[in-house]
């Protein structure tokens, strides 16, 4: 496969970022996306094969970049707590705020989820092991560890992982725009510690 500069590489993945997930998938053209990136149709043929090549590209190059910015969120924000119910407040809280550098890949996540019919289940399954499952993992690690300190009571630190998010951010996402979100945030910790705090 012929080499591409990483200057036209990173331009390519990014222009085409944007067309995913502003059109998705299936409604994204190869002319499209090279329009975009400023690169030619043939470009995308020879590096990647086609537009299944790119999509596949772009999920995982896009994964790892905010995969890599959730873990640092989650080490700061449970890597060294104080008051439990608190601490767990702000990383629902700041788990539950947009950041407008992922705006992108998230609007990407949610054409994979409408596009899904149409897109390799290789590729779907790469990208949730390369982006959420392995931000849960790296979530299951802090709920071990405070489970392992007795401020938790963990049996299955992922699945707590995936209750802590649902239960505050995903709260949040799926509330309706007139509720407060830390009022939301604070009940869904309170919810959380009634099933897996130490004391329950």
């Amino acid at each position: 496969m012929p080499t591409v500069r990483m200057d036209k590489q990173r331009a390519l993945l990014d222009g085409a970022l944007r067309v995913f997930a502003r059109d998705g998938y299936t409604r994204a053209s190869i002319d499209g996306l090279a329009a975009e990136a400023g690169v030619s149709s043939r470009t995308i043929y020879n590096h990647y094969g086609g537009k299944a090549g790119l999509f596949r590209a772009v999920i995982l190059d896009s994964s790892d970049q905010v995969a890599e910015r959730q873990i640092a969120l989650a080490d700061v924000l449970l890597g060294r707590v104080v008051d439990l119910e608190a601490d767990l407040v702000e990383f629902g809280l700041r788990w539950a705020t947009p950041d407008p550098d992922t705006q992108s890949h998230f609007a990407l996540v949610r054409q994979i989820r409408a596009d899904s019919d149409h897109i390799d289940p290789d590729t779907v399954v790469a990208w949730q092991q390369r982006g959420p499952l392995r931000v849960r993992q790296a979530l299951a690690t802090h709920i071990g560890r405070l489970s392992d300190d007795g401020l938790l009571a963990a049996g299955d630190p992922s699945m707590a992982a995936l209750h802590l998010v649902q239960l505050t951010a995903g709260s949040v996402a799926a509330g309706i725009l007139d509720v407060d979100r830390e009022e939301v945030v604070r009940a869904g910790v309170r919810v959380f510690l009634r099933a897996y705090g130490a004391t329950r």
